[in-house]
């Protein structure tokens, strides 16, 4: 193929994906405002630049496959809860791009994020028009009560740390994911991501140099320049758990809570692995 087709064939695919993401921007069941701008800060500007970039990843770099998005609620209050891999939120971006553009309606799924980025003028302000908000639990607790999706990596920075080695082990979850969903009465929507250790596969952490840089670790990858691989990534989620009580309970009640749901997405990152190993076998996927 000549180089200029080349072009004109990825101008058009782009094309194709932004009037994608626009289209499902303005299906979105969200309160925006004349200028575009929701209750929470988020700008239907910012989100179309930001998820037409994550779309094009979805689809041409990463080939995001995702299975079960029926069993995200359509409308209401749910949290999404996942699992984290790879030293950079690449599943974060992907389960919002999959709920924009594999739902009818699309939803847009809207997490806390890392305290690191409140502290970086740019990157704090394109994280809240883009629909991510500072980590704080009142946040996280209006959006349930405005009925918007709300994900949650109950493994926080340890997740992404794990190395290449540890991409589908699951570290240990937080319990305040688990006393709000019950607060809020939310379902929760287990997810499992594959892949993203295999798109950044950290080999080491550099807690030092991380600090120096106000992160909470700097991620080494064995071929040196830090960006992702073009590897497959899956999303698959989970029945939705339903469990009742007020929030308040006692510890060993929440944590009996939040191991079922733990249990929930390892088994569907242990199926996962199996089924990726026997595309492998035979040909497929990595």
């Amino acid at each position: 193929m000549p180089v200029g087709a080349g072009r004109l064939e990825r101008y058009i695919a782009g094309m194709r994906i932004h009037a994608t993401v626009e289209d499902a921007l303005d299906r979105l069941e969200i309160p925006f405002d004349a200028l575009g701008v929701d209750p929470y800060g988020a700008s239907k500007r910012h989100l179309a630049v930001a998820l037409t970039a994550m779309a094009a990843l979805y689809r041409a770099y990463f080939s995001v496959e995702t299975r079960g998005i029926a069993n995200v609620p359509a409308r209401g209050r749910a949290m999404l809860v996942g699992n984290h891999s790879g030293g950079i939120a690449i599943d974060a971006a992907m389960v919002v791009v999959s709920c924009l553009l594999e739902m009818d309606p699309p939803r847009l799924a809207q997490g806390m994020a890392e305290r690191f980025i409140s502290r970086v003028p740019f990157l704090s302000e394109w994280a809240v028009r883009a629909g991510q908000l500072p980590g704080l639990p009142e946040h996280a607790e209006r959006l349930l009560e405005d009925e918007r999706l709300l994900m949650v990596f109950p493994e926080g920075a340890r997740g992404t740390a794990k190395l290449f080695s540890e991409r589908h082990s699951l570290v240990e979850f937080g319990t305040g994911f688990m006393r709000l969903a019950l607060k809020t009465r939310s379902p929760i929507v287990p997810l499992a991501v594959l892949g993203g250790g295999e798109a950044f596969p950290t080999v080491v952490n550099a807690y030092k140099i991380g600090r120096w840089l106000g992160l909470p670790y700097l991620p080494i990858v064995a071929y040196g320049v830090p960006l992702p691989l073009p590897a497959k990534i899956e999303i698959e989620y989970g029945a939705p758990m339903r469990f009742e009580g007020t929030g308040n309970e006692d510890d060993e009640i929440v944590h009996r809570h939040v191991d079922e749901v733990r249990g929930a997405i390892a088994r569907m990152l242990a199926a996962g692995v199996h089924r990726r190993r026997g595309d492998a076998q035979t040909g497929g996927a990595d």
